[in-house]
Formats: C-alpha cells, structure tokens, sequence
C-alpha cells in the first residue's frame, strides 16, 4: 500500500487556498493549510474536509514573517512527517490606487507577504522534498496572476509586479532543483470569484470588467484548484517552469 502523500497550502482557509485544501482531500492528499487570522473560517474548512473523509489541519502563520515560516513547516514535520507538495497560495492585495500614490509601506507589505514570504516557504519546501537533501522528491505550485502580464495600470502594478517575480522565481526554482526530484509550476488566475476584490475595495470589479473576458464570465475558485492538482499530480511528471495561464482567455 502506497503511502499517503501530505501537502502544504498557504493561505487555505478562504477562496483558492479553500477551494485547493478541498479537492486536495478529496484526492487523497493529508492537507496542512496555513491562515493568517480568520481561525473560523480555517476550522469550517477543516469541518467540510473531514466532513467529507478526509484530513486537513490548520495552522495560524503569517507568511510575511520567516519565523512563522519556519514554524509552519516544523509543524507539518511533526504532524505529518514527510513532504510531498507545496502550494503557495497566500498573498495581499491592497485598495485600488496608481503608483503615484502608493506609500513604501504598502509596497513592503506587498512584496513582503507576495514574493519573500513564497520564497521562504519554497526554501523550506525544498529542504524537505530534494533528493539533494535527503528526500523523496514533490511538487510545489506557486499562485501567479495573469495581472504579471498584463500590468493592472490603474490598480495594482505593484501587485502585479510582485506577480512576475513569481513567475521568474518559478521558471529560475525549476531549472535548479530539475534534477533532484522536485517540480515547481505556477497557475496564473484570471478574474476569479472570491473575496479578494471586495478587500481590494472594489466589491464591483468582476461586474465591471467581466466584458474584458473573452468567455464572457469570471472563473470559480474550483477551476484554479483542478489546475493546481494538476500540477501536483503524477499525470503532470514531466512539466515543470510551466506557467499555466488559467483565465478564461484574457
């Protein structure tokens, strides 16, 4: 009999980090998943999970901290033992606003939680997972935008700037630890239903921009994370520096 393999997602307890611990249960993944505050929100997601046979366990990390990174991981050490994936799916985002009004503390925090902080847990993830470190190998996922391409003028190009590092630190991370047993992809979402936008001050974005979308609709945090299993999966063994645009078109 197999053994069952563990995954770390960041930022799991709402919209795609929520979305990914779900079906990752339900394929058969032992699921840690970190939140940053809302510990509500974190235990619903672990009632659904287990609801549905699975197991799932919630950790309270602030990403943008190394020594909760680093505390995160331990965690998972000693609850799960072995590593097996990664996702890094927790990020900020912040109120509308052009570049010429954005203050060093916003960018901080940006690139802060966006880029270090996935950095950070991909370092971790790769003391564990490498053949080069003493492990079995895995895959990590990192969450992108297609904003990395498209530079969101007018809203966010911080943002979306802390975005294409993260597609540059994909493609970099994959050719390095190529031959040690470890993929690194990342999904890159178009305009998706959840609740960033709204924490982004801009409840009506969708509605307003859904016109933009070559399929005419924003996608559902479930089609993100059908994405990133895929990745994470064996049927994906031979893709890595992949950055997988899923966006309906845009």
């Amino acid at each position: 009999m197999s053994r069952q393999k563990t995954l770390l997602v960041t930022g799991g307890s709402r919209g795609i980090g929520a979305a990914t611990v779900r079906l990752a249960a339900q394929r058969g993944w032992r699921v840690a998943f970190s939140f940053a505050s809302n510990r509500s929100a974190a235990e619903a997601v672990v009632q659904q999970v287990e609801k549905g046979g699975g197991e799932a366990f919630a950790i309270q990390a602030n990403v943008g901290d190394e020594a909760d990174i680093t505390a995160l991981f331990e965690t998972v050490d000693r609850r799960f033992g072995a590593l097996d994936g990664l996702v890094n799916n927790a990020g900020v985002v912040d109120m509308k606003a052009r570049l010429a009004d954005a203050s060093s503390a916003r960018l901080e925090r940006m690139f802060r939680v966006n880029v270090i902080g996935s950095i950070l847990c991909a370092r971790e993830a790769v003391r564990r997972m490498s053949t080069a470190h003493g492990g079995k190998g895995g895959a990590i996922v990192n969450l992108s935008s297609v904003a990395a391409t498209l530079g969101s003028a007018g809203e966010y190009v911080d943002y979306a700037a802390s975005k294409g590092a993260i597609d540059t630190f994909t493609v970099g991370l994959a050719r390095e630890v190529a031959t040690e047993d470890v993929r690194v992809n990342a999904v890159r979402p178009g305009m998706i239903d959840t609740e960033i936008h709204a924490s982004g001050g801009q409840p009506d974005r969708l509605e307003r921009l859904r016109g933009l979308i070559p399929m005419r609709r924003e996608g559902r945090a479930e089609e993100i994370a059908a994405a990133v299993l895929w990745l994470l999966s064996d049927e994906a063994s031979y893709t890595t520096g992949a950055l997988l645009d899923v966006s309906g078109g845009r």
